[in-house]
């Protein structure tokens, strides 16, 4: 990768080193093992990945990993204090870690110029991470600064119904329109079932109605339906057959990966470029506004020359709008003429009554 020239930031230059890819799976699809398995991969190739376990609930994590949320959060003591089930447990450990995940980041940041990938291994209950807002804020996150790809685990030999298949496949276009990110749909032990049938069934929509002609009832005529649904999904879909037990099929797997960050580049980047900005932009502007206001408020407060001269252009206002109209000019003047008339005659009774008890003082004085 060629150098950067002196002006450029040594983030910008990590940024544009790693890939980062998040492993998301349904329990018992194999992900733990599949993320143990490309782990070894890269350490066999001289490239090793840094390696972040997000799953505070195993027992113990067969690969080696740099940041370990076990290290931070207590998983029983969450659920112990916080009087929650293993779910919300696991939840609430990953909430707490997300508030220290600014602390990650540098952490990967200053690794990013050494590695070639950053993988995150996610809870196995998928639902906690995908749908969670912690989830939400550690993708936007990574997105944000990094080359992000979403890998999906599939268990092959569970997905040999169609309508398995199918309910696998709502449930991965779900996460892609969550992430919004590059997608890679890995079709995991083939060493037990070939994943041909999923390429088949993704490819040639004629093959999948001929597999679900045993399903004569409303799920399979749901399910008829969402395959035409889903013809576009499938049309930009990458789908590897894997398996984690023995590698085969990681070549295909690395150059899968490779593709979705170019498409992240030429696609996803600009767009969150654009949405850094722009929220930057908001962030200035907000700023902005409440420095004004608290310059106002200061001056209104604080300056009596400032208040003086607000109350005289009030006043001024004021005379302006009652010039619109002749009537209200006249009944202006009427009123300043009685006005002055009152202060002459109350100047005038003071002048006597002063004038007067200057007579009696006077007066007492000579007798």
């Amino acid at each position: 990768m060629a150098s950067g020239g002196s002006s450029t930031s040594s983030s910008e230059k990590n940024a544009a080193k790693a890939t980062t890819v998040i492993v998301l799976g349904m329990a018992g699809s194999g992900k733990t093992t599949f993320v143990q398995r490309l782990t070894a991969h890269l350490h066999a190739i001289k490239s090793p990945p840094y390696v972040v376990n997000l799953d505070p609930a195993v027992h113990s994590v067969p690969f080696p990993t740099n940041i370990d949320i076990r290290d931070t959060v207590k998983y029983k003591e969450v659920m112990k204090q916080y009087g929650l089930g293993p779910n919300g447990g696991i939840m609430t450990a990953l909430n707490l870690f997300t508030t220290k995940f600014d602390q990650v980041m540098t952490f990967i940041e200053k690794r990013a110029s050494e590695c070639e990938y950053v993988i995150f291994d996610t809870p196995g209950q998928i639902e906690v991470f995908t749908w969670s807002a912690s989830g939400a804020i550690i993708t936007e996150t990574l997105a944000s600064t990094f080359p992000t790809v979403v890998v999906y685990v599939m268990d092959t030999a569970r997905s040999t119904n169609p309508v398995t298949f199918m309910s696998n496949m709502l449930y991965a276009c779900s996460i892609l329109y969550k992430t919004k990110l590059p997608f890679i749909v890995v079709m995991n032990k083939t060493d037990i079932v070939d994943h041909s049938f999923a390429v088949e069934w993704t490819q040639d929509f004629e093959a999948f109605q001929e597999a679900l002609n045993s399903e004569q009832n409303y799920i399979g005529n749901l399910t008829r339906s969402m395959s035409l649904v889903l013809d576009e999904f499938y049309n930009n879909l990458k789908l590897v057959g894997f398996s984690a037990v023995t590698g085969d099929g990681m070549d295909n797997l690395l150059n899968a990966i490779s593709e979705a960050r170019q498409e992240y580049d030429n696609e996803y980047k600009p767009e969150y470029d654009k949405l850094k900005k722009r929220k930057l932009e908001e962030m200035n502007e907000k700023r902005k506004e409440q420095q004004d206001d608290k310059f106002k408020q200061d001056l209104g407060t604080n300056d009596p020359i400032r208040s003086e001269t607000m109350r005289a252009s009030d006043l001024l206002a004021t005379r302006g709008c009652s010039d619109e109209s002749d009537g209200n000019n006249d009944s202006l003047s009427d009123e300043m003429d009685a006005d002055e008339e009152a202060e002459m005659r109350e100047g005038d009774s003071l002048k006597r009554f002063l004038e007067k008890h200057k007579s009696l003082s006077e007066t007492k004085q000579g007798t």
